[in-house]
């Protein structure tokens, strides 16, 4: 692998058919890969994110970002569209399957696939990420600090979502989770929670759970960025895609 890589703005049916934006990248060559389905953070499909779309690429994975707000505010600024999608409530459960669904079809469907596909999510990402392996077939996700797997939001929380406690024993792939130990949403204990309801389920997962750090602290744009946790997190997706997504 050379580092050289291709990006580019896609479009595909999404759920319901709907056609939506995504953003993928791609490694140069011919070897036969895996790909990897990165959900945004509510802050949207923003340049931080798609620096980590390319960062897959970088590792040798076709990857695509499909633009969840792609329907409430097409073509506008990432925090417009998050705001938008904010009011809302917030992408429907079953609205994000499909979209995401999709994503890993045309991700399969590229040259040189592998016919694996993987999923990553930040933030409401993360919690997205756990509800896509529970109801579609993939092989790898990972959970980087999402919120309400476990419990359901307080009433004033903005985003209509609930708890996937009912969800977990259709878990279709190993599961990393990413985790701050400064968070409260999710906080360590529901962290625990999370891992001991997959224990019983018989689900295998992998959770990190970082000392000094908080919330997004993948998110290089923003105060919350901690470098020691993102390095170490980085390094541990790499090594969780190279065990099952057969590169």
């Amino acid at each position: 692998m050379n580092g050289s890589l291709s990006a580019t703005t896609v479009r595909f049916p999404g759920h319901s058919g709907d056609e939506i934006e995504a953003y993928l990248a791609r490694p140069e060559g011919d070897a036969p890969r895996g790909g990897v389905v990165v959900i945004h953070h509510l802050p949207g499909y923003d340049r931080a994110t798609k620096e980590m779309v390319r960062r897959f690429a970088e590792l040798g994975y076709d990857a695509v970002c499909p633009n969840l707000y792609s329907r409430e505010a097409p073509g506008a600024a990432p925090d417009d569209a998050a705001a938008v999608a904010r009011a809302a409530g917030g992408i429907p459960d079953e609205r994000l399957v499909g979209d995401v669904g999709a994503a890993a079809a045309y991700l399969r469907a590229l040259p040189n696939a592998n016919g694996k596909a993987a999923v990553i999510g930040y933030c409401s990402g993360g919690r997205q990420s756990v509800l896509a392996a529970c109801n579609l077939e993939l092989d790898a996700a990972v959970d980087c600090y999402g919120a309400f797997v476990t419990l359901d939001p307080p009433s004033e929380f903005p985003l209509k979502v609930s708890s996937l406690v009912d969800q977990l024993p259709r878990l279709s792939a190993p599961l990393l989770g990413l985790f701050g130990a400064q968070d409260s949403y999710p906080s360590p204990e529901q962290v625990a929670d999370l891992g001991r309801l997959l224990d019983g389920h018989g689900k295998r997962h992998e959770f990190h759970v970082y000392e000094g750090a908080g919330h997004a602290f993948f998110a290089v744009d923003r105060p919350s960025y901690n470098v020691a946790a993102a390095n170490d997190g980085w390094e541990r997706i790499a090594a969780f895609f190279a065990a099952n997504l057969g590169n």
